[in-house]
């Protein structure tokens, strides 16, 4: 039976530039089901959940729930639950973790802080401390928003789980059901689609040697949509690996078309113009709709290397 995965994957459709975006996640471990809309319909609180959302609102922080990879019993709360914050922002990126009894304490926090990068005030309320760990790989397993999610996120999340892979949690959302199985790594927040176990196996030994592995990449979740395809195609173009090596400083115009200012560290700029498509024929966006849509695409259609006085005067 087709699904929204198989007809994305058969459509060939770009996966660059569709990251959820968020300059900084945080993660809290809460077992058991998960409903389509995680925060609210799990067996956290739903009035916690509601005022967790409201607090992050236009923070640039997004919230998520984890659970272990495996079977899920329909039972209450752990005891201790871990929490996890990364910040994903280029030049000062990290990933910090905290054990918790009390979910509540996470209204404590300066949202706002965090999503600028600020991290203090996770490490007063909750006692949060450095994570010193192998990356995080959080692979989206919510069948409730999807059954692609649940059908190939799942097994995805077992197999790294049962091969050793240290960092593997399952995660609510991450968009895009019809990349699953869909992937955020942190710290450094670039998202996958359509991955297999080898292939994240080879980004989680990059990520902890500081590269990013572009193949299969949708992109930074620290910048906006045009950004993230504008800075996979420079990384594509130069070969730059790198995990902190690129930022996008600037981004001009409007929908359906950008002018993304990609900086690298060592000074050097590159102009990309990104275009705003449709992807063709109309298909369902997801398997939870039988209505056919066209996904927004993010077609880089230039790029070229600026300067150094060209750039600057930008």
């Amino acid at each position: 039976m087709s699904t929204c995965s198989t007809v994305s994957q058969d459509l060939d459709e770009p996966i660059a530039g569709t990251a959820a975006t968020a300059t900084t996640w945080l993660l809290l471990e809460q077992p058991g089901p998960w409903g389509a809309k995680a925060l609210t319909q799990s067996h956290l609180d739903p009035a916690l959940g509601r005022a967790l959302e409201a607090a992050a609102q236009g923070t640039g922080v997004r919230i998520a729930l984890i659970r272990r990879p495996g079977r899920h019993a329909d039972c209450g709360g752990p005891a201790e639950r871990q929490v996890y914050v990364a910040h994903t922002v280029p030049g000062n990126v990290w990933l910090r973790g905290a054990t918790i009894t009390d979910p509540q304490h996470l209204l404590n926090l300066d949202f706002t802080a965090l999503g600028m990068g600020d991290h203090h005030t996770f490490d007063s309320v909750l006692q949060g401390q450095p994570h010193t760990g192998d990356p995080l790989a959080l692979v989206c397993t919510n069948g409730k928003r999807d059954r692609c999610c649940a059908l190939l996120g799942r097994p995805l999340a077992a197999e790294l789980a049962a091969s050793g892979v240290d960092g593997v949690w399952e995660v609510t959302h991450l968009g895009g059901h019809r990349f699953s199985p869909t992937l955020l790594v942190l710290p450094y927040g670039y998202a996958y689609g359509r991955a297999q176990a080898h292939a994240v196996k080879e980004v989680l030994h990059s990520v902890q040697e500081g590269r990013i592995v572009v193949e299969g990449c949708r992109g930074n979740s620290a910048w906006e949509r045009p950004g993230q395809a504008a800075e996979l195609a420079v990384r594509r173009a130069t070969g730059e690996a790198a995990a902190e090596a690129l930022s996008v400083v600037r981004t001009d115009g409007a929908a359906p078309r950008w002018e993304v200012t990609v900086a690298h560290v060592d000074g050097r700029h590159w102009r990309v113009s990104v275009a705003q498509g449709t992807s063709a024929p109309p298909r369902p966006e997801s398997c939870g709709t039988s209505v056919l849509g066209s996904p927004a695409r993010m077609d880089v259609v230039a790029l070229r290397e600026l300067r150094t006085t060209t750039a600057l005067a930008s």
